[in-house]
């Protein structure tokens, strides 16, 4: 091997001496012409040219004070080919490691998705099961619910506090809880497996048992509560996870995927991140995409092709907005209210013994839906798709009573949202107000009473009304929903200043910082 680098080398020398003033003025195109000679002499498999360009040149320049050496630029290669593998830089390892931690951050947003979408189907079947269990049960005997119903939400409640701690309620202000917190241990406390798998039985039950309470707010928790446990592989990305996993179950639960984001950026964050905003859009496209594959493409509460048709029609929509910002934003301050705990002796007995207290809410309800005739119960979703569907309206009472049905089941404890049961309320109301609009479409007063008492209740004008749109497919309205959902918002703050979700959530935080100050 020695005896054929000699001429070789002897080549590049004399080629070398030949351009040695070049050599001295630091040109790179002498020397790069030097090793293009030294290759065409020599067999690949006995010299290995390591990077002859005009870069290299120059750094061997300066490293060797202007005159760069042979072994700078032509190394031997014993026994292996040109195309020599060379270790990688460091910052060739740097951009795959961050490239690798990319992709498995945009996987675990893409397959939380899928889950959260599977999920929150397999709850809307269920849910629909139960609500039907317990009609068929009211319907053989009607004083079922004075049994049933407070024995169940007693049992609820013990369940929930004995091994479902944090699964109370609605399940929102759980989630956005856990976006504030930094401490991994305590999300978890608000958001985990153990948790949705109680969120989704306890919910259950209390359909089961009459509650009026909706599965979307649990579908909530329950979708960041599975975010959550898959985005322990990328722990740094954990509130955005639970960011997407919330707004992923509401765009599954709805089958509104744009409610689902104006949701996650207007409420649960009430901010808009750059940096998430893409992952959180790609997880509800995969939680839409898995509803859409198991139940197919559906409007919550169907078509409704209604709208406004004179100026008349439209001096419902201020109505409409203030009935609905008064109602919502009492309905508020009474659940803060309770959930803060009354004052006095009352207030501490009602702390001191809650499946009690469980047990009266739980026959107010049966009480409401006896005087209701039995349409009080559930979420509401049926009654309102009807009026809807067939422009008959519901009877004076039923916004009133599902009102005060709905304040008992959340105030009782139990795991269950309010979503649905709001917009059952918003629709009464609307039907209320239908009576002073005799000329007026029916169906469109009863979005405008539906997306009045929503925003009242939330305070997030954005969500009401592109949720009330997608869920009705009704565009035309789009314009008069906002304007009720607006006024609707600035009524509620004048009973209500702070919205009920992120109200509840500071009493999370707040029993957490208590188990810090205590340790």
């Amino acid at each position: 091997m020695a005896g054929l680098r000699v001429p070789a080398i002897h080549v590049f020398l004399a080629h070398a001496r030949h351009k040695a003033g070049q050599w001295r003025k630091g040109l790179s195109g002498a020397a790069l012409g030097a090793v293009q000679t030294c290759r065409r002499l020599l067999p690949n498999r006995q010299i290995g040219v390591v990077d002859v360009s005009a870069r290299t040149y120059e750094k061997s320049r300066f490293d060797c004070g202007g005159t760069p050496t042979l072994s700078r630029l032509v190394q031997p290669v014993i026994g292996s080919p040109t195309n020599m593998r060379r270790p990688l830089s460091a910052r060739h390892l740097r951009f795959v490691k961050v490239t690798s931690a990319r992709w498995q951050r945009r996987a675990i947003f893409l397959l939380g998705g899928i889950a959260v979408g599977a999920v929150a189907v397999a709850l809307a079947v269920l849910a629909d099961w139960a609500q039907l269990a317990f009609a068929v049960l009211v319907a053989k005997w009607h004083y079922a619910s004075l049994v049933v119903t407070p024995l169940g939400f007693a049992l609820s409640v013990f369940l929930t506090r004995r091994f479902f701690p944090n699964s109370q309620g609605s399940g929102i202000p759980q989630a956005i809880a856990a976006r504030q917190l930094t401490d991994h241990a305590a999300r978890g406390r608000l958001v985990s497996i153990r948790i949705a798998i109680g969120k989704v039985l306890l919910t259950l039950l209390g359909l089961l048992c009459g509650a009026s309470a909706g599965r979307e707010g649990p579908t909530v928790q329950v979708g960041a509560s599975i975010m959550f446990a898959i985005g322990r592989m990328s722990p740094r990305r954990q509130p955005g996870l639970i960011l997407a996993g919330a707004a992923a179950g509401v765009a599954a639960a709805f089958n509104t995927p744009l409610a689902g984001i104006v949701f996650g950026i207007e409420e649960m964050s009430r901010a808009f991140e750059a940096r998430t905003s893409g992952l959180i859009i790609a997880a509800v496209i995969a939680a839409g995409l898995t509803s859409l594959a198991l139940v197919g493409n559906y409007a919550y509460f169907g078509s409704s092709p209604t709208m406004l048709r004179n100026v008349i029609d439209w001096l419902a929509v201020p109505l409409c907005g203030v009935a609905g910002g008064l109602a919502g934003g009492l309905f508020s301050r009474i659940v803060i209210m309770m959930a803060r705990g009354l004052p006095g002796r009352f207030g501490r007995a009602l702390k001191r013994h809650p499946i009690a207290a469980a047990l009266a809410c739980g026959l107010g309800v049966a009480l409401c839906g006896l005087a209701s005739g039995d349409m009080i119960y559930g979420t509401g979703y049926a009654q309102v798709k009807a009026a809807l569907e067939s422009a008959t309206p519901l009877p004076w009472y039923f916004g009133l009573l599902k009102l005060a049905a709905t304040a008992f089941s959340a105030i009782s404890g139990i795991p269950g949202g309010i979503f649905s049961p709001s917009l059952a309320v918003g629709a009464g109301l609307g039907i209320n107000v239908a009576h002073l609009f005799p000329n007026a479409p029916l169906g469109a007063i009863i979005l405008l009473g539906m997306v009045s008492y929503f925003a009242g209740v939330v305070q997030a004008p954005i969500t009401a009304f592109v949720i009330v749109t997608e869920m009705t497919d009704n565009h035309a309205m789009v314009v008069p929903l906002m304007a009720a959902a607006l006024i609707a918002y600035a009524t509620s703050r004048l009973v209500c200043p702070e919205g009920i979700y992120h109200a509840l959530a500071k009493g999370f935080l707040r029993m957490d910082s208590d188990k810090v100050a205590a340790r």
